[in-house]
């Protein structure tokens, strides 16, 4: 009797164990089956709580940070006993991911946490000092989407730099790579074709998650970050968004669904265009046309291409705002058959020549398609009417050895493509400052930085660093670099085994421009420069600022002598005046007021001043 009570008993309790099991099984598979991802943010609480015990912690977020269960990033951090969220930040769009593209996202206090809420965008993308001087790490949690011209990315590198140089961590929470990790199309970014996206060079698809883009800016750009990937579960190359059984939150809003993502990369290629994308509808980047456009005939044409992964149905609209703002419009509506199949800007380039081909003139491009496609030649070709297959053709070669040699090397997640090994954790360094510009017979000290694989920063001793100076430009000693002449070349600096390097461009700042523009809440002033600086101070007086630039000589539109440019309608200042003195620019800020808050946004060759209106 008493064996039987036992096994009995011991049915029950395999029972029970089963059920568990299966309940277990249950929550990691989705309602069709397919095993379910796990972001970066649940792996965080899960596994790693050891990174940011005892530490100050800002969060970079949207609405797309959430775990499974639809549960906010920021609210799983803020309710959490052992996690002491200090502060939080917002990219385009902002944190609650409610305003429009390349709308200025002001700072403020979050209602539901108490906690200060930093811009991102704007008037400022790299947090200042003032901004982490409460944080001791950065966490990033945003969906991105796979294409270059997508601003979230940059936000996370510029955050990078300014851990880079303030001596703060950063901890990606990766997320999926919705358009999937295995195809890269399009050409590399040029160094000519930069805007938002400062030094970080990438193809239109890059195929990589964000956790693997932070990777391989740190160590291709000497970055020299302490820098942390809470790698995703069960998430594979090959997967789409559809795959990972995540729920989907658009991440900004004109991105509203799976299908609008998938095709962004390849149908925002007819922006900046006399095309429309589509923007004003409830279906952008899906619906695709102009006011001259022939519907049928437009999408009989393309499906005639027997394009894999799309087919096109002729589509008439009527955007609400945007370009073509009311006007009808005749075009496509892309269809996805396979998304897994679709060579994006092979699909961009082929809308944009087909549509072109109805009505040659009335198409042109803009100047900033260049920025667009990121790079001259193509879009040179492009606006030329090349054939889309010699367009590809022209970037193929340093697209693949971009993959091959700089992509490949640190891929985080499987299937690895042929002879490819995953990213193992290794040794980094940084060189500051990150921008390295001087003129002829300038110094510039320099600092060297970085952590070893285990993630421990490193005690580096000056006297074992080796620096060399390329094409002659100048030298370094005791950890100053000294110009000696005009060019462009590298510093690179070697500590032990590892090595780390910095471009550097000497040449004279020339100052070409002084203009001004007045905004509701700030006005600005721009100084038009040849080439980005980063050495110039501005100093606060009364009634006055000072702006002074090491090596600064007048050039361009403004007077060799010097001069006033009155700015006419502003609340806060009357006049600059500049002037050369001795081997420095300045330019004097003269205000309406005593002092006044500013801010100064980075822009490529710009000095960007913001005076902000009280």
């Amino acid at each position: 009797m008493k064996i039987k009570i036992l096994c009995l008993s011991a049915i029950a309790i395999v029972s029970v164990l089963l059920q568990q099991h299966t309940v277990l099984g249950q929550k990691e598979l989705s309602h069709n089956g397919k095993k379910k991802v796990k972001p970066g943010i649940e792996v965080l609480l899960e596994d790693h709580l050891d990174w940011i015990a005892g530490k100050r912690v800002g969060l970079i977020t949207n609405p797309t940070g959430i775990d499974q269960d639809l549960k906010s990033s920021i609210d799983l951090l803020h309710e959490h006993s052992e996690v002491n969220l200090t502060a939080l930040f917002g990219p385009e769009h902002g944190i609650r991911g409610d305003r429009e593209a390349g709308e200025y996202v002001e700072s403020y206090i979050d209602e539901k946490t108490g906690l200060p809420v930093y811009s991102l965008y704007g008037p400022t993308w790299k947090p200042t000092e003032e901004m982490l001087e409460n944080v001791d790490v950065l966490l990033f949690d945003i969906q991105d989407i796979g294409s270059n011209v997508y601003t979230y990315i940059y936000t996370l590198g510029f955050a990078m730099e300014a851990a880079a140089e303030q001596g703060k961590e950063i901890i990606v929470l990766d997320r999926p790579n919705p358009i999937g990790g295995e195809r890269v199309e399009g050409p590399v970014r040029s160094a000519d074709a930069v805007s938002f996206m400062g030094r970080f060079l990438l193809p239109v698809r890059h195929g990589m998650t964000v956790g693997e883009l932070a990777t391989m800016w740190n160590h291709e750009y000497s970055l020299g970050v302490s820098l942390k990937v809470a790698k995703m579960k069960g998430w594979k190359r090959f997967m789409h968004f559809e795959d990972t059984a995540l729920p989907w939150i658009q991440p900004s809003p004109n991105i509203p669904t799976q299908e609008t993502a998938y095709l962004y990369a390849g149908t925002e290629l007819l922006d900046d265009t006399t095309l429309t994308t589509g923007l004003g509808t409830t279906k952008p980047f899906e619906l695709v046309g102009a006011p001259w456009i022939n519907g049928e005939q437009l999408a009989e044409e393309m499906n005639a291409k027997s394009l894999e992964g799309v087919r096109f149905r002729s589509a008439y609209f009527t955007p609400m705002f945007g370009t073509y703002e009311g006007e009808r419009i005749g075009g496509v509506q892309v269809h996805i058959t396979n998304p897994k199949k679709i060579e994006l800007v092979n699909l961009g380039l082929q809308l944009l020549d087909t549509m072109r081909n109805q009505d040659p003139a009335q198409f042109s491009m803009t100047e900033k398609y260049v920025n667009l496609i990121g790079d001259s030649d193509a879009a040179e070709m492009i606006e030329e009417g090349e054939p889309v297959e010699r367009i590809i053709n022209s970037w193929q070669e340093e697209l693949t050895n971009w993959v091959d040699h700089v992509r490949n090397q640190y891929l985080l997640y499987g299937p690895y493509p042929e002879g490819v090994k995953p990213y193992k954790e290794k040794t980094v360094l940084g060189i500051l400052p990150l921008d390295l510009s001087a003129a002829v017979g300038q110094t510039i000290p320099l600092t060297l930085q970085g952590f070893d694989k285990k993630g421990e920063e490193l005690e580096i001793n000056p006297e074992e660093i080796n620096w060399e100076v390329s094409n002659g430009l100048g030298n370094v000693e005791d950890n100053q670099f000294y110009a000696i002449k005009e060019g462009t070349g590298e510093i690179i600096a070697t500590f032990r085994e590892e090595k780390a390097v910095r471009n550097v461009d000497i040449s004279a700042t020339l100052i070409k421009n002084i203009r001004f523009g007045i905004h509701d809440a700030y006005t600005r002033i721009v100084l038009d420069l040849n080439k980005s600086v980063t050495n110039y101070t501005l100093e606060e007086d009364d009634h006055r600022l000072l702006l002074t630039i090491p090596y600064g000589e007048i050039d361009g539109e403004l007077a060799q002598e010097g001069g006033s440019i009155p700015v006419s309608n502003s609340p806060v200042i009357e006049h600059v005046d500049y002037r050369v003195e001795g081997e420095d620019f300045l330019a004097e800020f003269h205000l309406k007021q005593p002092s006044v808050d500013i801010e100064t946004p980075t822009y490529d060759s710009r000095i960007v001043v913001d005076l902000q209106h009280q």
